[in-house]
């Protein structure tokens, strides 16, 4: 039963470097894809350098949609586990509260 629940646990690091790797892909695939078929579409049509510069612009776009959707997926993912943990052990803090204010030293004439 034990090796059960040992298996299921990831190491500390996965999490981190399957993030890293989702949101890598989201910059070398569609970058790629769009180099590929600008240069591509530029010598079928000889619009050189027009179609390339759309197709590479284009894929910039959608990269950066993929990546802010994905890191916000992660976000929630990250808050929703932060709720279940605070729920099973209400006693943890999340976060690290602020200094208390000081009490300023009274002027002297």
């Amino acid at each position: 039963m034990e090796n059960r629940n040992d298996q299921n646990k990831a190491p500390w690091w996965q999490p981190g470097l399957m993030l890293f790797g989702r949101l890598s892909s989201w910059i070398i695939g569609p970058v790629l894809v769009g180099v590929i078929v600008g240069k591509w579409l530029d010598k079928k049509y000889g619009t050189d350098p027009w179609l390339f510069l759309i197709c590479v612009g284009a894929a910039f776009l959608l990269s950066m949609v993929g990546i802010v959707r994905d890191a916000m997926k992660e976000m929630k993912r990250i808050e929703e586990q932060e709720k279940k943990s605070k729920l099973q052990n209400p006693n943890i803090k999340s976060q690290p509260e602020a200094d208390p204010p000081r009490a300023e030293k009274p002027k002297s004439k």
